[in-house]
């Protein structure tokens, strides 16, 4: 039990150390709780799993520290569907599920706290982690958050490159495509931690891997969503461009999206052609680094898969070990608080730099990623 009994101490003390106005039995509470159930399969493990599982708990342990400790479970129960709904691939399928359902006046938070009832009510591994956090402490509050922390630590975990809750939405059409959708109560928080809760296997229910279900879905809306939400930044980038530039810009948008050339173009808008391509380098700029990278970077980088949040700026495991390396302390700390999604304003006074300075650091990271993920497909 030689690992076991390290990592115990070195978590023991490292939270005496961040949480010393916390009497030892939350600091064990907490331990117990980042360990698992069997902590014993530490010793089985070989120094490269071990090394993985240390981050695991790390990751685990960072979820709970900065959104749900010290907070009431009210509060940490409207941060965990604040985040969950913040993704956008779950966010985007969501809208265009509802935008094709009888019941428009639906929002994605609704379906959202719903797809987590049902987890709550479904899942076995969310029925074990309420049984072993009920073993870990007798704390109500402290159940509570950590229960929180435990279920975005699972809708969050990677299946075939989707996050997990993204599979259980899956599941959760297949129901409501038989019932219709449920309400959810307003006012009250799903019962997380309650010797009520238990396991329920009923014979509707499905695999959390799915795999026919999820085959099945993605066919069923993929061209769909492509086009959704091609439109979307199509027509949020017209509106930039009438806005910040001229109605020229949008019209050229139009124009080039048809498939026209620059000289074609240039005809329609009765321009001279060489004026048309300085209006092209002047709506590139303002497509890349700021409509993209400043005003609407969920929805463009999302749209492209080079969101940070999800896709490591479209970089693969290799390539962004490499950029990861390749940065300054300072600019490893912006892209780890806009990771995590931190206040702004925290990382300003942090690191002593205005918000303008700090965007600007933002748009140059994602440019020297985009650069070495060309580099990489063209060698």
């Amino acid at each position: 039990m030689v690992a076991v009994d390290t990592m115990t101490e070195d978590w023991l003390s490292r939270l005496r150390a961040e949480l010393p106005d916390q009497p030892q039995s939350v600091c064990q509470s907490i331990v117990y709780w980042l360990l698992g159930e069997s902590p014993e399969r530490f010793e089985t493990l070989t120094d490269t799993d071990l090394a993985i599982a240390r981050q695991a708990i790390e990751y685990r342990y960072r979820i709970f520290q900065q959104r749900y400790w010290n907070v009431s479970p009210e509060q940490g129960y409207q941060r965990l569907i604040k985040r969950l709904s913040s993704l956008f691939l779950i966010r985007s399928k969501v809208k265009t599920w509802i935008a094709l359902s009888r019941d428009r006046r639906r929002t994605v938070v609704d379906v959202i706290q719903e797809v987590i009832q049902e987890m709550m009510r479904s899942d076995r591994h969310l029925a074990q982690q309420l049984k072993w956090i009920s073993a870990c402490t007798q704390n109500s509050r402290l159940r509570n958050l950590l229960m929180l922390a435990s279920i975005e630590e699972y809708c969050l975990r990677p299946i075939r490159h989707q996050p997990l809750i993204i599979y259980r939405f899956v599941n959760y059409l297949r129901r409501s495509q038989k019932g219709g959708m449920t309400q959810v109560p307003t006012g009250e928080l799903i019962r997380l931690v309650s010797d009520e809760i238990a396991p329920s296997d009923s014979e509707d229910s499905l695999s959390l891997l799915d795999v026919e279900a999820w085959s099945q879905y993605q066919e069923q809306q993929t061209e769909l969503e492509q086009q959704s939400m091609r439109h979307q930044v199509k027509t949020s980038f017209t509106n930039y461009l009438s806005r910040n530039l001229d109605d020229t810009a949008a019209r050229w948008l139009e124009l080039h999206l048809t498939g026209l050339s620059q000289e074609q173009i240039a005809q329609t808008l009765e321009m001279p052609v060489q004026q048309v391509y300085r209006l092209r380098e002047k709506i590139s700029y303002h497509a890349v680094r700021i409509f993209a990278l400043r005003e609407q970077p969920d929805m463009v980088l999302g749209w492209l898969k080079t969101s940070l949040q999800e896709h490591n700026f479209g970089l693969t495991p290799t390539q962004w070990d490499q950029f990861w390396q390749s940065l300054s302390a300072e600019e490893q700390a912006i892209l780890t608080a806009y990771k995590d999604e931190q206040p702004l304003e925290e990382l300003t006074q942090r690191l002593g730099l205005k918000n303008r300075q700090i965007q600007a650091q933002w748009v140059q990271l994602y440019l020297r990623a985009q650069e070495l993920r060309t580099q990489s497909e063209s060698s």
